[in-house]
C-alpha cells in the first residue's frame, strides 16, 4: 500500500474533503453529517481533526472533541472516524487511533470515550483486542431512529430498529493498551474460562436486519438486556471472540479484571 501520513486537517479543502468521506462512509443524510463549520468551531474549542493521506489525498479521518469526566477531569471524546473504502482492512483505520492516541498523551490526557454499535462484530473486535479498550455502560437508542427510515439511504438498518451504542473506555496509559501501542498481538480474545459471561451477537447483523426486521429486533433486544444485567452486576466487556458462527463479547469481574492486565 501507498505510503500513509497522519497528519491534522487545517485547511478548508481538508475538511470538505472529511464532509465527503463522511457522505460515502457512513450513508447518512445531510442532516446527520458533521459540517465543516462544525469541525472549525471544534478545532477552536480544542479538539482537531487528523487526517489520513496518501499523496496529498484525504483517504480516512478521525475526529477528536474536548470533554470532561467527572468534575475536573479534561479528557477526549472520539466524535467519528472513517476511512475511504478502497483503504479499508488495510491498517488505516489502527493507525489513526494510536495517532490520536500519541496526541492525547502530548496534551496531559489519559482517557478517549466514544461509541459503536454492540451488534456489529468488526468493530467489537477492533475496539476491544486492537485498541485495549473496555466497556461498562450501554445506551438505548442513543441516536434515535428517525434517521434510519431515510429513503434515500443505501446501508442504513430498517425503520424501527433503533440505534443502541456500547460506551468505549480508553485508558490510554493503561497497561494493555500501552502494550498493545507498543506492538503487541492483538489476541483473538483473553482466556475464555476466565470470563464471567459471555454474550453472542448474530453472526451477520446487517442482513439480518435487511431481511428479517423483526428477528433483528428481538436479538437486539436480547442483547440489550444481557448487557444491561452484566453491566449492573458489575462486569465489564474487555474482549471478543470472532467466529462465523458465534461471535461473542466476554465480559470479566473486577479481579480478573486486574488478573488480565486490563488496567
Amino acid at each position: 500500500m501507498e505510503a500513509v501520513v497522519i497528519r491534522e486537517c487545517v485547511a478548508i479543502d481538508e475538511l470538505d474533503n472529511c464532509v465527503r468521506l463522511q457522505r460515502e462512509v457512513f450513508g447518512l443524510p445531510e442532516l446527520e453529517i458533521s459540517p465543516r463549520r462544525h469541525l472549525i468551531v471544534s478545532r477552536q474549542a480544542g479538539g482537531w481533526t487528523l487526517g489520513a493521506f496518501v499523496d496529498e489525498r484525504l483517504v480516512g479521518f478521525v475526529h477528536h472533541l474536548v470533554a470532561v469526566r467527572g468534575d475536573d477531569e479534561i479528557c477526549g471524546y472520539s466524535h467519528m472516524m472513517a476511512v475511504d473504502p478502497a483503504y479499508q482492512n488495510k491498517g488505516v483505520g489502527v493507525r489513526l487511533k494510536w495517532s490520536q492516541r500519541e496526541r492525547a498523551i502530548r496534551e496531559e490526557r489519559g482517557f478517549i470515550k466514544w461509541t459503536w454499535d454492540p451488534m456489529q462484530a468488526r468493530n467489537a473486535y477492533f475496539n476491544l483486542n486492537r485498541l485495549g479498550v473496555t466497556v461498562n455502560s450501554y445506551a438505548e437508542n442513543f441516536y434515535g431512529t428517525d434517521y434510519a427510515t431515510s429513503p434515500v439511504l443505501n446501508n442504513a438498518q430498517p425503520a424501527g430498529i433503533d440505534s443502541d451504542r456500547l460506551f468505549a473506555n480508553w485508558q490510554l496509559k493503561s497497561r494493555r493498551v500501552t502494550e498493545l501501542a507498543n506492538g503487541a498481538a492483538a489476541s483473538d480474545t483473553l482466556p475464555t474460562e476466565a470470563a464471567a459471561a459471555l454474550i453472542d451477537i448474530p453472526p451477520d447483523w446487517t442482513k439480518l436486519s435487511r431481511e428479517n426486521p423483526r428477528a433483528a429486533r428481538q436479538e437486539q433486544l436480547r442483547v440489550r438486556r444481557e448487557f444491561q444485567g452484566a453491566f449492573a452486576a458489575g462486569l465489564v466487556a474487555a474482549a471478543f471472540e470472532r467466529s462465523v458462527e458465534q461471535p461473542r463479547y466476554l465480559l470479566y469481574g473486577q479481579e480478573d479484571f486486574k488478573t488480565h492486565g486490563l488496567i
